[in-house]
């Protein structure tokens, strides 16, 4: 289960690119109640917050880009993550770089064609509340190639995999940290893609106390649905949104995997 502990290799932090800042922090409070919070010397990227904490972050869109969540994983060495990454087949978005007094960043993107990010800690060890309704629970990747996709980010993380059939000829891997009961620091899966033309891609799940209220809440805000909700054997109750800009999010009700 993900924790504000944040060992290496696990999500920390999740931001958003908005070509409209004060629309989409509306959205995400009507469907999550969280509020924004604008940092005043960083350019209009500011802080989601629910109850006070910390849950994400929101900033401008860049040129050319398409609005989604970017997850960051946490790295004892950005500088040291990002050369291993570049060895094994990745792309450099940004460079390494500081951010202030609160950490050093970088954003990539895999070799399969995922964008990601990667966080050295400063002041900010990550996210203030994740695993609680309307927070950030699980992160998860679909790729054209599980096999390569797994091998590249265990190499930078020392990820730990667990095969799990979730329906009859499909597998998912659920993955975690390098150190710790396998079981209880699993954080995210790997998954292929559902269709061919869909690009390989990071998305993250939020906890939800009623999945379909959530729904509701998001498509009378101008969110669209793109996968119904339905219950999993063994996952849960769970449905892929895009926001009005199209960037996808999922929702989750209770643990992402049970034993």
């Amino acid at each position: 289960m993900l924790t504000t502990d944040f060992p290496t290799g696990s999500p920390c932090w999740i931001d958003l690119g908005s070509p409209n800042i004060p629309a989409t922090a509306e959205f995400y409070n009507k469907v999550f109640g969280w509020t924004f919070q604008e940092v005043p010397e960083a350019g209009g990227y500011g802080f989601l917050q629910l109850n006070g904490k910390t849950v994400g972050a929101l900033g401008n869109l860049d040129a050319g880009a398409r609005s989604a969540w970017t997850t960051y994983f946490r790295s004892e060495d950005v500088d040291a993550t990002v050369k291993a990454a570049e060895q094994a087949g990745a792309t450099v978005r940004v460079p390494p770089m500081d951010v202030m007094q609160e950490g050093r960043f970088a954003a990539l993107t895999d070799p399969q064609g995922a964008e990601f990010a990667v966080w050295q800690a400063g002041n900010t060890k990550g996210l203030d509340a994740v695993s609680e309704d309307d927070t950030l629970v699980w992160s998860e990747l679909h790729t054209s190639d599980q096999d390569g996709a797994f091998g590249f980010y265990q190499r930078l993380f020392a990820w730990r995999v667990e095969n799990f059939e979730p329906s009859p000829g499909m597998t998912y891997r659920v993955i975690s940290t390098a150190e710790g009961d396998q079981q209880a620091t699993s954080f995210g899966g790997i998954a292929p893609t559902m269709t061919p033309d869909q690009p390989s891609a990071w998305t993250p799940y939020f906890a939800a106390a009623d999945v379909d209220a959530v729904i509701a809440k998001a498509t009378a805000a101008g969110g669209s649905v793109l996968m119904p909700a339905s219950d999993v054997e063994n996952v849960g109750r769970l449905a892929w949104l895009a926001d009005p800009n199209g960037a996808p999010f999922a929702l989750i009700k209770g643990e992402p995997r049970e034993s």
